[in-house]
């Protein structure tokens, strides 16, 4: 199997949301196991990509301590996850980015091989994960020159990223041997559970806007 070149590929945390379930505190920067979650992601995201930004809108100095570039969405009140990956996508200088949720912890050391293995067989522009059950939008390879797409797409008033998707010369890789590793955090309650326990029932997949 056979996939892009890690120079090639810009990783994107996306750490741009309100976190109501949790309250509003930052969720990228709440600890697990002695470390804030985006650090967890940095560390899975870091053998994969050539680069990484994190796509924040506040705590800025605090991402900025991690040692990558901090974006903040280009455009008024953060109309959602699209928002901070375009505004990624105009900072980044590789042909791709692969998107990824702060506070998905567990990420699969070959997630990006798959997805631009998937994507270099279907001759397409963006691929998306698709767990067995439900496609996970915002764990996604796509060609930067795509932002000018996405930002067209807002300006019409529309946010949904799987609609969005589905717009474009789409390809979904199979992960169905480990959807687990998209679980996320939304509650103390499932941080506590993953601190102590591991994975559990509690945990919910991503979903498409993360609150």
């Amino acid at each position: 199997m056979t996939g892009l070149s890690r120079s090639k590929i810009t990783g994107v945390i996306l750490a741009g949301g309100q976190a109501r379930r949790m309250g509003g505190v930052d969720k990228g920067l709440i600890g697990l196991r002695g470390k804030p979650l985006v650090a967890h992601v940095i560390a899975a995201l870091e053998p994969q990509a050539g680069n990484i930004i994190i796509s924040a809108n506040r705590d800025l100095d605090r991402y900025a301590g991690f040692g990558y570039p901090v974006v903040a969405d280009i455009l008024p009140d953060h109309p959602g996850p699209l928002a901070g990956i375009a505004s990624a996508m105009l900072a980044a200088t590789t042909e791709y980015i692969l998107t990824v949720p702060c506070d998905t912890p567990l990420l699969p050391p070959d997630l990006m091989l798959r997805l631009s293995s998937t994507l270099a067989r279907n001759h397409a522009e963006v691929c998306t994960v698709h767990d067995g059950m439900r496609i996970q939008p915002l764990f996604t390879l796509l060609r930067r020159e795509l932002a000018a797409s996405i930002l067209n797409y807002l300006n019409q008033g529309d946010n949904k990223v799987e609609l969005w998707l589905q717009r474009q010369k789409l390809a979904l890789a199979d992960f169905s041997d480990q959807p687990t590793a998209f679980y996320n955090i939304n509650t103390r309650e499932e941080l506590i559970a993953i601190e102590n326990i591991g994975l559990t029932s509690m945990i919910h997949p991503v979903q498409e806007k993360t609150a």
